[in-house]
């Protein structure tokens, strides 16, 4: 009777353990597509970060504020 028993709670351990690791994977298969929909994010922002940083759009915004580009102003600083 013994023999039974400790198949039955084998039986039932493993059955557990698949519903918990069904369980787990499902998580895991979540949090991957949030990070994919999150590095989408991430790289439209990279993109527009380049976009605003761009020489043309700081021109731009100097304009718009009465400043002017002036070469004569720019010092390069080497390490």
């Amino acid at each position: 009777m013994t023999f039974h028993c400790i198949i039955k709670i084998l039986f039932i351990s493993v059955f557990f353990f698949k519903a918990k690791l069904s369980s787990v994977n499902i998580e895991v298969e979540k949090l991957k597509k949030s990070v994919s929909k999150q590095e989408k994010i991430n790289e439209s922002l990279t993109m527009k970060v380049n976009e605003l940083v761009s020489l043309e759009n700081m021109q731009l915004v100097a304009a718009k504020s009465g400043l002017e580009y002036n070469n004569n102003n720019i010092i390069v600083i080497n390490k």
